[in-house]
């Protein structure tokens, strides 16, 4: 098999593995778009078989206080702005109860 062959394989495989896990929970396709997806690829790929992926209560711990805080700190040097500007940042948000989805709008 050549090198190109090889790679058209594992790329299949990990399109495969990909799709099995946004199939499983529902990810809409459109989330491939993200800037974030191929990031995430690049550092699994780097990482390496010898690394663990992370755990739920990871994600939902201290994971998401590290990008809350990332997203704190965003919004403090953004303000720093705002007498320049005269620029604010408004959030709104709900929750659809038809389809228990919530959504926000952030304003500036």
């Amino acid at each position: 098999m050549t090198l190109k062959g090889m790679v058209n394989g594992t790329r299949h495989m990990l399109g495969r593995y990909v799709g099995k896990w946004f199939y499983d929970k529902g990810i809409p396709f459109d989330a491939a778009n993200s800037p974030y997806f191929p990031p995430i690829v690049n550092a699994i790929q780097s990482a390496g078989p010898e690394v663990k992926p992370p755990t739920a209560y990871e994600l939902s711990g201290p994971i998401l206080d590290e990008e809350v805080e990332e997203v704190r700190n965003w919004i403090e040097e953004y303000k720093q702005s705002w007498p320049r500007t005269g620029i604010t940042l408004m959030s709104d948000g709900w929750l659809n109860k038809v389809s228990i989805k919530e959504f926000h709008n952030f304003l500036a």
